[in-house]
Formats: C-alpha cells, structure tokens, sequence
C-alpha cells in the first residue's frame, strides 16, 4: 500500500520543495528551544507558501506548550494541526485543540505492547495518533533522536483515529517498518538529514518514494 508521509523538523525553503515536490502530506515544524530544527512561527510561516498550494497539510510541532506558547505559534504559523509531544493530559489535549482551533495529532511513546494502551484516553480528543520510539532516560527531547522500537507491537491493532508510525525511519528502512506495523502514515525528522537539523532534499525524495512504494 502507499502510506502518507510527514516530514518533521523543516527549516529551509530547499527541505519544503523537496516535501512538496516529492508527493509528502504534511510538513512539520518545529518549536522546541532544544531542538536542533526549532524555528519562530514566522519564520516557519515565510516557508509554508508552496506547501499550501499543494495541499500539504501543516503542523506545528510543540511539548508541553503553555497557553502563551500556543497562542504565539498559532497566530504566528496558523497551522492545520498541532502536534503534541511532551506528557500532555487528555485534559490538556482537550484545552490545547479548543484554544487552538485546529486538529491535534498527539505522540505516544512506545518500548513495549503495554505503553499502547494509552491510546484509547486520547482518541476521541484527536484528529491522529502519533507512536513514537520512547526516548532514553537521559535524553533532552523526546523525539528526533533516530531511536527505533519494535515495530511489531502495532502489527494487527485497529485504533479509533489514523496514526502515524514514527522514530527511527529513514529511506532505507520505511518500507519494513511498515510492512512490520501496518502503519497507514509515516513520520520522519532525523532520517532525512545530514547532520542534526540539517535535512537533505535528495534524502526526503529518497523517503518519499520508498513510502509510496511501500
């Protein structure tokens, strides 16, 4: 099957043409201080014009947003989606989509079949689900670490919202992760670079078709 894919983390206007062209359905940014990709909502805003008029969908990428925060980045970008990676409640996910308008994609993170299950307090708060490779214990960001977990754990699993399979996925190995899941949707940050932050066009066109081939 041919699965849709995000490209996470975009900070130049190279990254979003090689999205676009390349056929991706969302492009994220992201605005976390300790992130090696974080961007100002303006800035991510100057680069989003390409991506709308193809129809790309886009998603502002936070943790833990405070509601200050929330409104800076949606005034600022105007995302389609917000995508929440910190330890964010089901409350406060709740609060987050009202106060911000828009769909929210919430991150899971996953090691073993028991961390799945809280799935089912998000999924009727959500637009998607996001899971996500667990970070390790010493880790400074939850996510964009190229850290990959077993896939196999959602093999078979039906959930309430479509989802995204993320961590660890680069061009080379998307086609058995999502052979091994099922995974309807892909998610990708570090795959595609070259160095941290630094994503390579000729990496995301790599992606891409490895997920439409998938």
């Amino acid at each position: 099957m041919s699965v849709s894919a995000k490209i996470c983390g975009v900070t130049t206007p190279e990254a979003v043409r090689a999205a676009v062209d390349g056929g991706a359905g969302f492009l994220g940014f992201m605005f976390f201080p300790k992130s090696p990709r974080n961007i100002s909502p303006e800035a991510a805003a100057r680069l989003t014009s390409p991506a709308r008029a193809a129809g790309v969908r886009i998603v502002a990428v936070a943790v833990d947003p405070t509601d200050g925060e929330l409104d800076v980045i949606v005034g600022g970008l105007r995302p389609d989606l917000i995508q929440l990676h910190g330890k964010e409640s089901p409350a406060r996910v709740r609060q987050i989509g009202q106060r911000a308008g828009c769909g929210v994609v919430k991150v899971l993170p996953v090691s073993e079949a028991s961390d799945l299950a809280a799935a089912q307090d998000y999924e009727p708060l959500v637009e998607h689900l996001m899971f996500e490779s667990k970070p390790p214990k010493d880790a400074d960001r939850p996510g964009g670490l190229g850290v990959v977990f077993d896939w196999t754990l959602l093999e078979g699993r039906r959930f309430r919202r479509p989802w995204f399979l993320a961590g660890g996925l680069n061009p080379w190995n998307v086609g058995e992760a999502v052979a091994a899941s099922g995974a309807p949707m892909v998610d990708v940050s570090s795959g595609v670079e070259r160095g941290p932050g630094l994503k390579d066009p000729a990496l995301i066109k790599a992606f891409l078709d490895a997920a439409r081939r998938a």
